[in-house]
């Protein structure tokens, strides 16, 4: 059985369609990447999935259906039951995953008190060993720190870590290395993959990066103005892309010899 699969789904704003027409299914432990440019709809899409449209987003069409349940006729208490649970998502801005009043290990065992009856000091536990495997040093520093004392990519390292601790049955990642230099990158994607292999997690991620996606996807759906114009194997997609467009990412990818991404991981 899919884990997540969308059927025929259409998303607006107000009156104004962003996404529209887009089926896809995602079977559990797989690894989907989304690319395209900014404003393709990515993004929009991969916040439809937890009711994070916002107040003037909408799903106006379709089905979007979490384990064989219908979420599209989710209200905001069901949405709460799976939110960081069942599906976690990890942010392209790392602000917005966190409180900045409150220290990071509070947020940490908040965020699992949530979904279950665990004593402080055991959460904290596993908040070191959570963000040990994402490359911090010092752990138990990180969680007396506030937000805001960290920079950009150690927010995000310390996002995914809080989304992964939860062990969710989907992870929805929206451009999750993007803040990270090259080594840091690589790193983090290899933490992903052992989760989802380990886990069976589904992980559906969003970037822009093609080495990113070509390094830890199974496979890869390619969005263009709203619209999904090619879908397929990684493999296939990379050494045979048939859509214009994808022919074009493909061109963009940095050659040898150039410091990206893409050469190194």
């Amino acid at each position: 059985m899919s884990c997540l699969q969308m059927r025929e789904v259409e998303i607006a704003y107000g009156d104004k369609q962003v996404v529209s027409g887009i089926s896809l299914s995602i079977k559990q432990g797989q690894i989907v990447g989304i690319v395209g440019e900014s404003g393709s709809g990515k993004s929009t899409l991969l916040k439809s999935v937890l009711g994070l449209l916002g107040p003037t987003g909408h799903i106006t069409k379709g089905q979007i259906f979490f384990q064989g349940q219908d979420m599209t006729a989710y209200g905001e208490r069901d949405y709460a039951t799976i939110r960081g649970k069942e599906i976690a998502m990890i942010f392209q801005n790392p602000e917005e995953s966190f409180d900045p009043n409150q220290t990071l290990g509070n947020q940490f065992y908040e965020s699992m008190r949530a979904h279950w009856k665990i004593k402080k000091n055991e959460a904290l536990e596993e908040a070191k060993i959570a963000l040990s495997k994402l490359g911090f040093s010092d752990p138990s520093r990180i969680l007396k720190t506030y937000p805001f004392a960290l920079s950009g990519g150690m927010n995000q390292r310390v996002a995914i870590a809080l989304a992964m601790i939860k062990r969710p049955s989907l992870l929805l990642a929206d451009e999750p290395t993007s803040a990270l230099d090259v080594t840091v990158q690589k790193e983090t994607l290899d933490v992903l993959k052992r989760l989802c292999d380990k886990e069976q997690t589904s992980l559906l991620l969003v970037t822009h990066n093609m080495g990113v996606v070509r390094y830890i996807a199974d496979y890869v759906v390619v969005m263009y103005h709203g619209k999904i114009v090619e879908e397929g194997g990684t493999k296939e997609i990379f050494e045979c892309p048939c859509h214009p467009y994808t022919k074009q990412l493909m061109e963009h990818i940095p050659k040898p010899g150039k410091e990206a991404v893409w050469n190194r991981l």
